[in-house]
């Protein structure tokens, strides 16, 4: 029985760090962790963590982490280690948040389905990719100028070369990435213009945006057709956008903690979850409050937003 209590005891007042005159404890670290929000942001984050790895974790494989890694890594390229470290990741931490959203999305998609009218509301403002080339001035004269030329038969991907101060694209005629109407990285208007072109078609008015006056011509739209032909891309993005929901992913994730039942036996950490449970005991469809959701998420949308670009700085 002594010995136990030695034991107890030397676990319990084990030194965390130490400091001229005095030091730090594991208990001492403990009770003023768990009297602060963060630490119980933290038991909050590490319960749903494990709900979701137990109702979710076979349907994440640790082949879909490293291709989710893998695209990120092809996106940003020789910048991707300097990112990661910017936004306080190592290859492993933002590997597990990685895993943290797909568990995630698995649980979204089991417990919220996508109806017909989700994909009517979706395909009202849906634009399959499309593939533009552009030039871009800084004064409308000159933008009018180059749509004369153009109306005179002269060479689109020539007067790109010429004219165009966007320096990243005019050697290639001015050519864009394929884009959506979920793209975030190009300006309102230039989309809204470019998606009224048909194939070879080009703006006979300059389009202004913040970056100046573009002249845009479509090499390739391949038409919106039938919503049927394009269903798993409505879907797609639908999926997307509600992973960028709060709201829905509030309540995905209390379900997911209903689901697990979970007991919280410090009473000072007693309401870490609350806001979760809450959520779910007030609604059925999964569509109302807002939270933190997954604080990984919130992380990750740091290193996603180094990678939107402006279409023609």
């Amino acid at each position: 029985m002594s010995l136990t209590l030695v034991a107890c005891s030397s676990s319990s007042d084990k030194t965390v760090a130490n400091y001229s005159g005095g030091k730090i404890t594991q208990d001492d670290f403990y009770t003023q962790l768990k009297t602060s929000q963060s630490g119980k942001s933290t038991l909050a984050n590490m319960i749903i963590q494990g709900a979701l790895e137990n109702q979710y974790g076979s349907k994440v494989s640790e082949q879909n982490v490293n291709d989710e890694y893998s695209k990120y890594g092809s996106q940003y390229g020789s910048n991707f280690s300097l990112i990661l470290q910017s936004n306080g990741y190592t290859e492993a931490t933002f590997k597990k948040s990685l895993r943290t959203n797909l568990l995630i999305e698995a649980a979204m998609k089991d417990l919220k389905q996508i109806s017909a009218e989700d994909e009517q509301k979706a395909w009202e403002s849906y634009q399959p990719k499309v593939t533009v080339q552009h030039i871009l001035v800084s004064d409308e004269n000159t933008a009018k100028q180059i749509i004369t030329d153009l109306n005179s038969g002269k060479n689109f991907d020539e007067l790109a070369k010429q004219y165009s101060t966007d320096t990243a694209t005019k050697e290639n005629g001015g050519k864009l990435p394929e884009f959506d109407n979920t793209d975030t990285s190009l300006d309102a208007t230039f989309k809204e213009a470019a998606f009224k072109l048909q194939t070879n078609q080009y703006t006979t008015e300059p389009v202004k945006t913040q970056y100046g006056y573009h002249i845009i011509k479509m090499a390739n739209n391949p038409g919106k057709g039938d919503l049927k032909d394009h269903k798993q891309d409505i879907d797609n993005q639908i999926y997307e956008s509600w992973m960028k929901d709060t709201s829905v992913m509030q309540n995905v994730i209390s379900t997911v903690l209903t689901k697990a039942n979970p007991s919280i036996k410090d009473k000072d950490l007693s309401d870490a979850l609350a806001s979760y449970i809450q959520s779910a005991s007030s609604s059925t469809d999964l569509s109302s409050s807002a939270s933190e959701g997954s604080q990984s998420q919130t992380n990750q949308s740091s290193v996603d937003s180094q990678s939107q670009s402006s279409e023609s700085k």
